[in-house]
């Protein structure tokens, strides 16, 4: 089962991770297909309907991105807002059109986990800091399952460090 995985990052050029999963995703087109919303669209004008036929077409998604400001970088929600729609994605006999779809985030992060937790620096663990993601899901019926997040960027920047997360990402992804 083929996975589209939607990646959301406003500086590729500078990225380390997600421009390397992007390298590996791209190596088995059998089984990913990679979209990412920056590149195709660069004003941040969307094509609705193409956008919508693409979901459509796929039974497991995937939103990778860095964290910013404990979210997402803004194309994505703006890309919530513009795609997933009254009478598409919820709200009529008709929505529903990702119900059932499993869908999970991939996330980078520069902190380490530690500092995502109760007593960690930011207070909140990551599912708790990605809760709106999750509601959102299960507001339009998706099958919404728990993020995959590689932390500590900041910490190890190194190309083994890089390389390690390969492997548990492309896992990740083959076990939705």
């Amino acid at each position: 089962m083929k996975t589209l995985i939607i990646v959301i990052h406003p500086h590729m050029e500078t990225s380390v991770i997600n421009k390397r999963w992007i390298e590996e995703l791209n190596k088995f087109p059998e089984k990913y297909s990679v979209h990412e919303l920056y590149k195709a669209y660069p004003n941040g004008e969307f094509d609705v309907e193409k956008e919508q036929e693409l979901i459509e077409s796929y039974d497991r998604i995937v939103f990778q991105f860095p964290f910013y400001w404990f979210s997402s970088p803004p194309l994505l929600k703006k890309w919530f807002d513009e795609v997933l729609l009254y009478g598409w994605a919820y709200g009529s006999k008709s929505g529903y059109k990702v119900g059932g779809k499993k869908i999970a985030l991939a996330i980078s992060t520069g902190i380490d986990d530690e500092g995502f937790s109760a007593s960690g620096k930011y207070k909140y663990t990551m599912n708790e800091l990605t809760r709106p993601f999750e509601l959102t899901f299960e507001y339009i019926h998706a099958d919404y399952k728990k993020p995959f997040v590689y932390y500590g960027l900041e910490q190890d920047p190194s190309q083994e460090w890089v390389e390690r997360s390969v492997p548990m990402y492309l896992d990740f992804i083959d076990r939705l």
